[in-house]
């Protein structure tokens, strides 16, 4: 079976490839005038196309089809992570989870973050590079660093939101003057050595065709106070599972849970 190439255009109707796409394709791959090519805009819509022209650094088209796809799951994925030290490891989930499939990623500047400034133009073209790979009709948006006590107050978050962290809910409880434990949303007061019970299995509360975002924290987590800060911001604390993940897997992990429930 022959494999189908793309090349992503942002603006289809100009009929010229961006120049690093063009110098792939003309460059690397050789094609020539009368080739046929495939386009994809990042926004739902394939092309077929033939080259026009090819140059060392110009490559135009005119387009023959078009193809509006369907979307791959019901509702928006949004995931919010705090970059690891190790910007190759934030590299390998952005790429991955666009081949698994997401539609937002933004980044946290925590209290505990290892990494205060990440340069996104280049996740962004690993974002592209992985939308090309697996053939995803639509590029995630991606979102510069922001602190995260600005990003939880948000007013276009969806309402089906979750935080993923290794504290226990008797961690997170706030004991009031009166002995009581106090949730930290104040929707829920419990006597002091109750606490309730283990947090939900994300995948448990997820709700199928539901715009969803899940916060994963810093290699060192979250701080009690994000979390708490958090939970009175509307978001729900869940498990990932038993085991301890790295920053870079829990996000992982996250994503595919929310593409499996949609």
């Amino acid at each position: 079976m022959k494999e189908v190439r793309f090349f992503y255009t942002p603006d289809p109707q100009t009929g010229a490839l961006p120049t690093e796409e063009a110098q792939h394709a003309v460059r690397v791959l050789r094609l020539q005038m009368g080739d046929e090519i495939n386009l994809m805009d990042g926004c739902g819509t394939f092309y077929r196309a033939i080259i026009m022209e090819a140059t060392n650094h110009h490559c135009r088209y005119r387009i023959e089809a078009s193809e509006a796809q369907q979307p791959e799951w019901a509702a928006t994925i949004h995931l919010a992570v705090a970059p690891t030290k190790n910007m190759d490891r934030m590299e390998w989930l952005a790429e991955k989870a666009t081949e698994i499939g997401m539609d937002r990623l933004s980044l946290l500047d925590c209290r505990f973050s290892e990494r205060r400034v990440v340069k996104t133009d280049r996740l962004d073209k690993i974002l592209v590079a992985a939308m090309k790979q697996s053939h995803k009709a639509w590029k995630p948006q991606l979102e510069e660093m922001q602190p995260f006590q600005r990003f939880i107050t948000r007013n276009d978050l969806p309402s089906q939101r979750f935080i993923a962290h290794c504290y226990q809910p008797e961690d997170i409880a706030v004991t009031a003057p009166s002995g009581s434990v106090i949730v930290p949303s104040g929707s829920v007061t419990v006597p002091s050595g109750s606490p309730e019970g283990p947090k939900p299995f994300l995948l448990d509360v997820l709700q199928p065709r539901t715009p969803a975002l899940v916060l994963v924290g810093p290699e060192g987590d979250f701080s009690i106070d994000e979390v708490r800060a958090a939970e009175a911001a509307g978001f729900q604390s869940v498990s990932l599972g038993t085991s301890r993940l790295r920053t870079e897997t829990a996000a992982l992990v996250a994503v595919h849970l929310m593409r499996l429930k949609n």
